[in-house]
């Protein structure tokens, strides 16, 4: 059976900016590529920024053979996505007192006492083990899927029975469904209710979750999505759905796009941290954060196909949550759910305060890619502004004192201004020098209001200042001391590129414009000394225009400005540096590099 493919429609659209519009216009276009009527009868999706759903938009049926476009009101299942409503029940009994995560998971869940664990000096499995994934038991994908509806009796018996192990607990992630279904039984068993009563009262009614619930009979016939897997013979083949039972912890949650919105939406408001009342969430902001932390690295994965410049992920598993840690965007928080007839996503990013919510009633629907990418482009493409470190007063003033001596130095307002080991790292007079020889460079210096500042912590800071000739990057570090000075002052000197370097990156530009690329990459009259691999060359200009698209010249950010420099090159995908030398003698370049700059993985205060 084929399904009814509806067309496309816009459930919800806010007002946003030019820009968001236009990257709005480029992820439904995604979603309609993903959307083959094979993956999954029915899609919905939307985009979240700050717990509001600012858009969303729907495909296809939740009810193969008949015209029921997906709504807002259409109930999916959402799998292991399950698992972090679990682990925000756990953290909120620990923060109770009614539990530690270092109790023994035995304590709560007696069956566990006899097991026979995989060596001699095995620690024994602990609440947080299992809310990590480290309980060493094996990977239980797709076996744990068709365990959901087992009685209670069932699952005690296999508990008695004991289990395998993959490792020494507390050694390394593997996924466990199983484990999360323990974790279930222990808030059976602490609370004395059954774990789908704990959850509802304790995390959906305060949130007014209320399309959100783990059984299926309590759904409206209307809004219930049916699962499908897709056979060549036969289409479509609607999937059994699996009742209520032990492992309803690790994926037995239905819900809607709202209520999916509106449970990220908690996450994001936990950052940034401030002083502001907790608000109306159950769980604490401190323990939403802690649930985004990463506890236990999971993998490093390549996701970019071989004709683009790598971009590699760190993975990492928190409480019930993977943390992803991007090169593009920086970090990511997400968690899927594949189950028998859904897939489901969801993914945001704390530095911007954007995150996206998919679901489909297909077969382990592969939805996480596609809304990986949609979230990336609108983060690349700042939809809206991201949060950045702020730095602290004391950082701000010494930015201030670091200025004055730039204007003049002061050897008294210098011995202020530094901690003791700077004179011992590198001596006050020489750094006068040094000062003296960069005023003689650049002429009268003042901060560069076209360059954003940068802190890697409030008690770290860079910024640019502009000269008659040229720019000066500047960089201090603050020590732990109260009040903190500076313990580091770092100054880079940037001239203005010579007449030769300037004209060679801008026709490396004009070769990164797509057009040049189809007419082979390297411009004939781009001068290139023999040391240059034009190959190579080649390759890598072909691969930055295929990541980032079309790049623009930026300001100088290295070099000496004779002999080499670099340039920062600017795009709506993402930035660029640009690093070239020049041999004088041959009067051509003997070295081209392009390196994309890498999005901070910590600006999210």
């Amino acid at each position: 059976m084929t399904a009814t493919i509806t067309e496309a429609q816009v459930l919800v659209r806010e007002p946003v900016s030019g820009r968001f519009e236009r990257l709005l216009r480029d992820a439904d276009a995604r979603a309609d590529r993903w959307f083959d009527g094979r993956k999954a009868p029915g899609l919905i999706y939307g985009i979240v920024v700050d717990g509001r759903l600012v858009h969303a938009r729907s495909v296809g049926t939740i009810r193969v053979g008949e015209a029921a476009p997906p709504s807002l009101e259409s109930r999916f299942r959402i799998a292991s996505m399950t698992k972090s409503f679990t682990a925000a029940t756990v953290l909120l009994l620990r923060d109770e007192g009614r539990l530690a995560l270092d109790d023994l998971a035995e304590r709560y869940v007696p069956e566990l006492a006899t097991l026979r664990y995989p060596t001699a000096d095995s620690p024994r499995i602990t609440i947080r083990h299992l809310l990590t994934m480290t309980a060493g038991l094996p990977t239980d994908d797709p076996w744990g899927d068709r365990q959901q509806g087992l009685d209670l009796g069932s699952f005690s018996a296999l508990l008695r029975g004991g289990l395998s192990f993959a490792f020494v607990p507390g050694t390394r992630f593997e996924y466990s469904n199983l484990g999360y279904g323990i974790l279930g039984r222990v808030i059976t068993n602490v609370t004395g209710r059954e774990y789908r009563e704990v959850v509802r009262e304790r995390l959906l009614e305060p949130l007014e979750m209320r399309a959100t619930g783990y059984l299926a009979e309590e759904v409206p016939a209307a809004d219930l999505a049916h699962g499908y897997v897709w056979r060549d013979e036969d289409g479509f083949v609607e999937e059994p759905m699996d009742g209520y039972g032990a492992l309803a912890s690790m994926g037995g949650l239905f819900t809607t796009l709202p209520d999916l919105a509106r449970w990220v939406g908690g996450f994001q408001d936990a950052w940034p941290p401030r002083d502001d009342p907790e608000g109306g969430h159950p769980l604490s902001r401190a323990a939403r954060r802690e649930m985004q932390q990463s506890i236990m690295p999971f993998a490093l994965a390549t996701l970019r196909t071989s004709a683009e410049v790598p971009t590699v992920e760190s993975i990492h598993y928190g409480y019930g949550l993977f943390i992803v840690e991007d090169f593009r965007v920086g970090r990511t928080i997400s968690h899927g759910g594949g189950y028998p007839g859904f897939g489901a996503h969801m993914r945001w990013h704390p530095g911007s305060g954007l995150g996206v919510v998919g679901l489909a009633n297909g077969r382990y629907a592969p939805v996480t890619p596609f809304l990986r990418e949609i979230l990336g482009d609108l983060v690349v493409g700042e939809a809206v502004p991201s949060r950045h470190l702020q730095p602290t007063d004391s950082t701000t003033a010494a930015r201030a004192g670091v200025e004055a001596l730039l204007e003049a130095w002061d050897d008294a307002a210098a011995a202020r201004l530094f901690a003791m080991n700077v004179d011992l790292d590198e001596p006050l007079d020489s750094r006068r020098s040094a000062i003296e020889r960069i005023r003689a460079t650049h002429g009268r210096l003042a901060a560069d209001p076209d360059e954003p500042t940068r802190s890697e912590s409030p008690f770290h800071l860079e910024w640019w200042m502009r000269g008659e000739r040229g720019r000066l990057r500047v960089e201090i570090l603050l020590s732990p001391e109260l009040p903190p000075r500076v313990q580091a002052l770092n100054l880079t000197s940037v001239p203005e590129p010579s007449p030769e370097l300037t004209a060679a990156a801008a026709r490396v530009v004009e070769a990164l414009a797509p057009a040049a690329i189809e007419r082979g990459a390297i411009p004939d009259d781009l001068p290139l000394t023999p040391a240059v691999d034009h190959a190579a060359l080649g390759r890598a200009l072909r691969a930055t225009e295929a990541r980032f698209g079309q790049l623009r010249l930026g300001p100088p950010i290295g070099g000496d400005g004779v002999r080499s420099t670099t340039y920062r090159l600017l795009g709506d995908r993402g930035n660029v540096e640009l690093a070239l030398e020049w041999d004088a003698g041959a009067g051509a370049l003997s070295s081209v590099g392009l390196l994309p700059v890498r999005q901070s993985s910590i600006d999210l205060e």
